[in-house]
Protein backbone atom coordinates (compact mmCIF):
# COMPACT_ATOMS: atom_id res chain seq x y z
CA UNK A 1 0.00 0.00 0.00
CA UNK A 2 3.09 2.42 0.86
CA UNK A 3 4.97 1.77 -1.98
CA UNK A 4 1.66 2.11 -4.12
CA UNK A 5 0.77 5.60 -2.31
CA UNK A 6 4.54 6.31 -3.01
CA UNK A 7 4.27 5.52 -6.68
CA UNK A 8 1.31 7.79 -6.98
CA UNK A 9 2.98 10.58 -5.21
CA UNK A 10 6.05 10.58 -7.41
CA UNK A 11 3.95 10.50 -10.68
CA UNK A 12 1.71 12.98 -9.31
CA UNK A 13 5.07 15.05 -8.74
CA UNK A 14 5.89 14.20 -11.93
CA UNK A 15 2.52 15.41 -13.78
CA UNK A 16 2.49 18.83 -11.38
CA UNK A 17 5.95 19.36 -12.33
CA UNK A 18 4.87 18.93 -16.09
CA UNK A 19 2.06 21.22 -15.82
CA UNK A 20 4.43 23.88 -13.77
CA UNK A 21 6.41 23.74 -16.68
CA UNK A 22 4.11 23.75 -18.92
CA UNK A 23 2.72 26.95 -17.29
CA UNK A 24 5.82 28.74 -17.73
CA UNK A 25 6.42 28.44 -20.96
CA UNK A 26 2.67 29.69 -21.87
CA UNK A 27 3.88 32.86 -19.25
CA UNK A 28 6.78 33.31 -20.98
CA UNK A 29 4.89 32.99 -24.33
CA UNK A 30 2.57 35.67 -23.08
CA UNK A 31 5.24 38.05 -21.97
CA UNK A 32 6.61 37.59 -25.35
CA UNK A 33 3.30 38.76 -26.80
CA UNK A 34 2.83 41.24 -24.63
CA UNK A 35 6.09 42.55 -25.34
CA UNK A 36 5.65 42.41 -29.21
CA UNK A 37 2.30 44.13 -28.89
CA UNK A 38 3.83 47.23 -26.88
CA UNK A 39 6.89 47.32 -29.50
CA UNK A 40 4.11 47.72 -32.43
CA UNK A 41 1.95 50.27 -30.31
CA UNK A 42 4.51 52.33 -29.70
CA UNK A 43 5.59 51.84 -33.51
CA UNK A 44 2.16 52.45 -34.51
CA UNK A 45 1.82 55.82 -31.88
CA UNK A 46 5.25 57.20 -32.93
CA UNK A 47 4.12 56.66 -37.28
CA UNK A 48 0.80 58.61 -36.04
CA UNK A 49 2.57 60.86 -34.35
CA UNK A 50 4.82 61.67 -37.07
CA UNK A 51 2.26 61.53 -39.63
CA UNK A 52 0.28 64.45 -37.26
CA UNK A 53 3.30 66.55 -37.00
CA UNK A 54 3.92 66.53 -40.88
CA UNK A 55 -0.04 67.34 -41.01
CA UNK A 56 0.21 70.35 -38.83
CA UNK A 57 3.35 71.11 -41.01
CA UNK A 58 1.95 71.40 -44.35
CA UNK A 59 -1.51 73.11 -42.43
CA UNK A 60 0.68 75.67 -41.02
CA UNK A 61 2.68 76.33 -44.74
CA UNK A 62 -0.40 76.26 -46.18
CA UNK A 63 -2.68 78.65 -43.71
CA UNK A 64 1.06 80.83 -44.12
CA UNK A 65 0.48 80.85 -47.75
CA UNK A 66 -3.41 82.19 -47.53
CA UNK A 67 -2.00 84.90 -45.29
CA UNK A 68 0.13 85.79 -47.81
CA UNK A 69 -2.17 85.77 -50.60
CA UNK A 70 -4.62 87.35 -48.42
CA UNK A 71 -2.28 90.16 -47.84
CA UNK A 72 -1.75 90.66 -51.21
CA UNK A 73 -5.41 90.55 -52.61
CA UNK A 74 -5.79 93.29 -49.23
CA UNK A 75 -2.96 95.13 -50.83
CA UNK A 76 -4.25 94.39 -54.94
CA UNK A 77 -7.52 96.30 -53.32
CA UNK A 78 -6.57 99.24 -51.86
CA UNK A 79 -4.20 100.07 -55.09
CA UNK A 80 -7.51 99.31 -57.14
CA UNK A 81 -9.50 101.59 -54.88
CA UNK A 82 -7.10 104.46 -54.87
CA UNK A 83 -6.98 103.72 -58.93
CA UNK A 84 -10.73 103.95 -59.04
CA UNK A 85 -10.80 107.96 -56.57
CA UNK A 86 -8.05 108.83 -59.37
CA UNK A 87 -10.14 108.07 -62.35
CA UNK A 88 -12.62 109.46 -60.63
CA UNK A 89 -11.05 113.02 -60.05
CA UNK A 90 -9.93 112.72 -63.40
CA UNK A 91 -13.09 112.32 -65.01
CA UNK A 92 -14.55 115.36 -62.86
CA UNK A 93 -11.68 117.16 -64.22
CA UNK A 94 -12.59 116.52 -67.69
CA UNK A 95 -15.93 116.98 -67.58
CA UNK A 96 -15.31 120.47 -65.77
CA UNK A 97 -13.37 121.17 -68.94
CA UNK A 98 -15.67 119.94 -71.58
CA UNK A 99 -18.10 122.04 -69.57
CA UNK A 100 -16.14 124.88 -69.88
CA UNK A 101 -14.92 124.28 -73.24
CA UNK A 102 -18.78 123.41 -74.20
CA UNK A 103 -19.98 127.45 -72.77
CA UNK A 104 -16.62 128.97 -74.98
CA UNK A 105 -18.32 127.23 -77.27
CA UNK A 106 -21.58 128.28 -77.11
CA UNK A 107 -19.95 132.33 -76.79
CA UNK A 108 -17.91 131.85 -80.11
CA UNK A 109 -21.17 130.56 -81.40
CA UNK A 110 -23.29 133.96 -80.18
CA UNK A 111 -20.54 136.09 -80.80
CA UNK A 112 -20.54 135.05 -84.71
CA UNK A 113 -24.25 134.53 -85.46
CA UNK A 114 -24.21 138.65 -84.16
Amino acid sequence: QLQLTTSEKNELTRTLEMVQNQLQEKESEIKREISEYKDRLLQAEKEHQDALTEANRKNEVEIEACHEKISSLEHFIRSQKLEIEHLKSNKEQLNNSLKEANQALGELLKTKVR
